[in-house]
């Protein structure tokens, strides 16, 4: 059996031309000459009032092409870190993760064929791959999936039916980015480069249903039942759920409400980097049962918001409250939050500053007993008339204990201070928040 992975060459290509496609209008497309018979040749040209199969084809793929969105990003970066950490690893960074090195965040592809029904469309599809280093952070990490070798380059895919119920029910399937949080995966739609504390804690994605109903401009309910956290294949048999509301007072103003709950313990052993398999099935999936599996329950309430305070100023904000209850042990949590600013004094000029404290009392996230701040500070430069955005950002993670490589192994600091040069390029039609 191949490997799908070996067609990533193919599927790399045909997005690319479909990128292209997208960007070529329409009209020009339409401008190639009809074909003409050739002096004494037998070949005829169809009648155009008869109609051809080719060009019904030519229609439905104009059709398709004119609601279907295309996005090629490149993201990467160079990173000092002035305590020069051994493998120059920078510790608690979900994407800046390296230093001294020229790095390769991530090039992601979207491809987003989204429901349109004030003209006739109820159904759509979204797919986003990945490539880079954000993918061992995401699903290539064995961490995160019982077997990444599958899903390493596959960031988001799911389909999409708004059913006519009340103003429109949409349910989607498939994996789809998380809501927990403030943050989000495509770095040009950040107020910031690198990612917050919380961001790399929290739910990257989920696989399974969402459902969402918005009774009127105001409200928007959500409610999913997926495998787990980040979870494409399930670490257990039991469904996670999360429960959302979303509000919009004010058009300057954007606050969620999030709970989430679920058992994420896994009970079978991961059959990693596997072989030939064993039993007629797939490489990879484990039969192998886990002694005394957790029965731990993870409950998560998260909420932030963002507000327009003028036309260049924004204020955000982000509270999360993260606890795992054993029936066998005392529970377990981590707390804290985030304040975020960004100021725009041009069009092309962003400044923007995030301050974060996480109170990790139990090594939830660390694996070690600690209090954590950073704070981060961002300039953004977008040329004109281009899609590029050139990013100098400076960070100073600090702790109570101390936890951050240093130059000498076996010495610890208690902080680590960064500074980062991000570039990143993005083309296509899709426009907006990705």
């Amino acid at each position: 059996m191949r490997h799908w992975m070996t067609r990533r060459p193919a599927i790399l290509g045909g997005c690319l031309a479909a990128c292209w496609l997208a960007a070529v209008p329409t009209a020009v497309r339409a401008q190639a000459p009809e074909p003409t018979a050739a002096s004494g040749s037998n070949v005829s040209v169809a009648d155009p009032s008869q109609g051809t199969s080719s060009q019904g084809t030519t229609s439905a793929l104009d059709a398709f092409l004119a609601g279907t969105k295309f996005g090629l990003d490149l993201d990467g970066y160079y990173e000092y870190n002035a305590d020069n950490p051994i493998g120059r690893v920078n510790l608690l960074r979900a994407y800046d993760v390296t230093s001294n090195s020229f790095s390769l965040n991530q090039v992601g592809i979207v491809i987003d064929h989204a429901p349109d029904v004030a003209h006739g469309r109820r159904a759509g599809i979204r797919l986003d791959l990945m490539y880079g280093q954000a993918t061992d952070t995401l699903q290539g990490s064995a961490a995160n999936e019982p077997r990444p070798q599958i899903y390493r380059n596959l960031f988001q895919v799911y389909g999409t039916y708004i059913f006519p119920l009340g103003k429109g029910l949409q349910v989607d399937f498939g994996k789809f980015a998380s809501a927990l949080g403030l943050e989000g995966n495509y770095t040009k739609d950040q107020f910031n480069y690198s990612r917050s504390y919380f961001f790399n804690f929290l739910p990257f994605y989920h696989m399974g249903f969402r459902t969402s109903y918005s009774p009127n401009d105001r409200i928007t309910l959500t409610y999913w039942l997926v495998n787990g956290a980040q979870q494409t294949e399930d670490f257990n048999g039991f469904k996670s759920q999360a429960a959302i509301i979303t509000l919009a007072p004010v058009k300057t103003l954007s606050w969620n409400l999030n709970y989430y709950t679920g058992k994420e313990g896994r009970d079978l052993v991961p059959a990693l980097n596997p072989g030939l398999p064993s039993l007629p099935t797939q490489p990879g999936l484990s039969t192998t049962p886990v002694s005394n599996p957790s029965q731990a329950r993870t409950d998560i309430f998260d909420t932030y918001a963002t507000w327009s305070a003028t036309s260049r100023l924004t204020l955000a904000g982000e509270a999360d409250y993260y606890t795992v209850r054993s029936p066998i042990a005392p529970a377990l949590t981590l707390s804290g939050g985030a304040a975020y600013a960004q100021y725009r004094p041009r069009a092309d000029l962003h400044l923007a500053v995030r301050t974060e404290y996480m109170n990790d009392r139990d090594g939830l996230f660390s694996g070690v007993a600690q209090r954590l701040h950073e704070v981060t500070g961002t300039v953004d430069w977008l040329p004109p008339n281009s899609r590029v955005m050139i990013i100098g950002e400076w960070r100073r993670d600090w702790s109570n204990e101390p936890f951050f490589l240093s130059g000498t192994v076996g010495v610890l600091d208690r902080a680590q201070s960064t500074l980062t040069l991000g570039m990143v390029w993005w083309i296509g039609n899709k426009t907006g928040t990705w």
